[in-house]
């Protein structure tokens, strides 16, 4: 039996037409669960080297099916891989391809792993945040998201941290909720290690921002 059809088999056509109704982007839906498809592929990463799961991710991909771009973006999630070149190109042939938050946010776990094995990677996604598409722009700040999560960061975290930062203060004047939201999500999750730098980013910008974006920044703030 293929990947595909593996996946297939586990389909529930009462819950695809569900997930259907909830993502709303149009393509087919199988009704298999992300734990489902987390077990698939460990057997399939055991299975392949890293070329075998980049070409696996590929077909999954391309197959336009929503828990096959789910599976394909698992398969390449992984911390330590070696030489992982052929798996970021992957994934950023992915990015322009983006049309839903669930899909994307699957792929952008996979490619904030090669971003933090190699930072200089940020170069490239610097070029995102100047993107015409929305789902390219949104993919800068979350696939960055590690850069807020560090305790304890050493200045070549804070720089980055600092260089991302500033593609947000460049994304408060756009009010697409998409792109708001993703605001809000980086300034939360930094607000756990540094309420301050959160709470000067929306004492400069926070007018510009959308009040749920604004509200989102210091959600955890608020709540100590």
């Amino acid at each position: 039996m293929t990947p595909l059809a593996a996946l297939k088999a586990l389909g529930d056509a009462d819950k695809a037409a569900e997930m259907a109704r909830y993502h709303k982007a149009k393509r087919e839906y199988l009704g298999v669960s992300v734990p489902r498809i987390d077990a698939l592929c460990k057997e399939w990463r055991a299975e392949r080297d890293i070329d075998g799961r980049v070409a696996l991710a590929a077909e999954l991909w391309d197959s336009d099916i929503h828990e096959g771009r789910v599976a394909a973006a698992k398969l390449l999630t992984q911390a330590r891989m070696k030489p992982d070149d052929a798996v970021w190109q992957e994934i950023c042939r992915w990015v322009p391809m983006f049309d839903a938050w669930a899909i994307a946010d699957h792929a952008c776990s996979a490619g904030s792993r090669r971003l933090v094995a190699e930072p200089a990677r940020l170069d490239q996604i610097e070029g995102w945040t100047r993107d015409e598409n929305m789902w390219v722009r949104r993919a800068a700040l979350v696939m960055t998201l590690p850069w807020s999560k560090q305790p304890h960061p050493s200045p070549e975290v804070l720089a980055r941290r600092e260089r991302i930062l500033g593609w947000a203060a460049g994304y408060v004047g756009d009010h697409n909720w998409f792109i708001q939201k993703s605001v809000g999500w980086w300034l939360r999750s930094l607000s756990k290690h540094d309420p301050a730098r959160v709470e000067a980013f929306v004492a400069e910008y926070g007018e510009r921002m959308k009040p749920f974006a604004a509200r989102e920044a210091l959600r955890n703030i608020r709540r100590q």
